[in-house]
């Protein structure tokens, strides 16, 4: 009988780990019960220990794993199983969805970059807590046009219409300065290195962990785009009245599923809306001169005290008035009391059975909500990502380099 022992390099901590098989391992491939919606998952610690009973076919199979050169090996945690019978190293790669993206990708070219990120980061949200949700949401805002390429961050000049200006990000988006302010310090660590697009992806991760979010590895290596969308803009970010389908036919255009949606829809338990983006449900959702329905009548009196008719558009709103800052699981429980601030949340209750059944389960396990929005993150982060020689690194995020 063949046993094997898995090895992988761990660079960060700088040594080997390893699993072996316990003497009697059981079924190979065995998986842990419990609903199909909460075994959504990448590899983790547990399947790791798993892999260990699997033979390389199904190991290859299970991860999407392909065999890594040896520049790759040199700059990402690769594995090597050694059976009893032979021994023959064998190196292998964690994939994303996209080939070039790995957590390790600055660990030789700039091994700070991680830690200055967080540390600028840090300083934001230490200064105002709102800062947070805005950094999040610029990563959401900008792989939702044209893939996750820092688009958004570019300034109109030399004929680039900035995407700052549209519907969805006008008088909105905001954090800028805090990605100048890493771009700058990552500049001087290691000048044209990291991208401007992966700044955007670490700054979100950071964001949700400093709320009390979930942590998850960034696949890196994205590169930055030379051109922005404004069109793009306007038309593939949902807005906060659009309907449910139109929100989930814009998702699908991503190739994110429902579980995405929802998932990354939970990213609203922390942050502010404006009165703009939600006075039609107070006053006219429907045409009829009449409230929202499904919003909860008592908090729509409150919302009306700060929110009239007309004026007061930049009045701000926690989107999650139970724990705005905390990232956790409570924007779910104010949705099933109809208390979801926007109509773009709300439908998430009220259209859909599915998406329906996911709210629920998310607000009753908060664990299960984490892990499947990590998951969400990693999946919106490799949308179409500029990788090998396409696009650039830019040496400020808000232009492009001179040719």
């Amino acid at each position: 009988m063949i046993r094997y022992i898995l090895f992988w390099f761990e660079p960060q901590q700088g040594h080997w780990r390893h699993y072996k098989p316990a003497a009697s391992p059981g079924p190979r491939g065995t998986n842990r019960g419990g609903p199909a919606l909460k075994q959504r998952d990448p590899v983790g610690t547990a399947s790791r220990q798993k892999l260990a009973f699997l033979s390389i076919n199904q190991i290859k199979f299970l991860l999407n794993l392909s065999p890594c050169n040896f520049k790759m090996a040199r700059s990402m945690s690769f594995f090597i199983f050694i059976t009893l019978l032979s021994f023959a190293p064998i190196c292998f790669s964690f994939k994303s969805n996209n080939d070039n993206l790995y957590p390790q990708y600055y660990y030789k070219s700039c091994p700070q970059a991680l830690e200055i990120v967080k540390s600028v980061v840090a300083k934001a949200v230490a200064k105002e807590a709102r800062m947070a949700a805005s950094l999040l949401r610029l990563h959401f805002h900008d792989c939702f046009v044209k893939g996750c390429d820092a688009s958004l961050l570019l300034d109109s000049s030399n004929g680039i219409v900035t995407e700052k200006g549209s519907n969805p990000n006008k008088n909105s988006a905001r954090g800028f300065e805090v990605l100048d302010e890493i771009k700058s310090a990552l500049e001087k660590e290691c000048p044209q290195t990291v991208s401007c697009a992966d700044i955007l992806a670490l700054a979100a991760r950071d964001s949700t962990v400093l709320a009390g979010g979930p942590n998850w590895e960034v696949p890196l290596g994205r590169r930055d785009s030379r051109s922005a969308s404004l069109s793009g803009s306007n038309n593939n970010i949902p807005a906060p009245n659009n309907t449910f389908d139109s929100i989930l036919s814009k998702f699908k255009r991503q190739g994110l599923d429902l579980v995405d949606l929802v998932a990354l829809s939970g990213s609203h338990t922390i942050g502010n809306s404006r009165c703009t983006s939600f006075r039609q449900r107070l006053y006219n959702q429907s045409g009829n001169n009449k409230p929202d329905s499904t919003l909860d009548q008592s908090y729509a009196a409150q919302l009306r005290n700060r929110c009239p008719k007309s004026g007061g558009d930049q009045n701000l709103f926690f989107l999650d008035f139970v724990s705005p800052t905390k990232f956790d699981n409570s924007y779910f429980k104010l949705l099933l009391a109809s208390k979801g601030l926007l109509n773009s949340d709300q439908v998430l209750t009220t259209k859909s059975q599915a998406s329906l059944a996911l709210v629920k389960q998310y607000a009753e396990d908060n664990a299960l909500f984490f892990d499947h929005f990590a998951k969400s993150m990693v999946k919106m982060g490799n949308i179409s990502p500029l990788t090998g020689s396409s696009g650039e690194i830019r040496k400020t995020c808000r232009k492009i380099n001179s040719s």
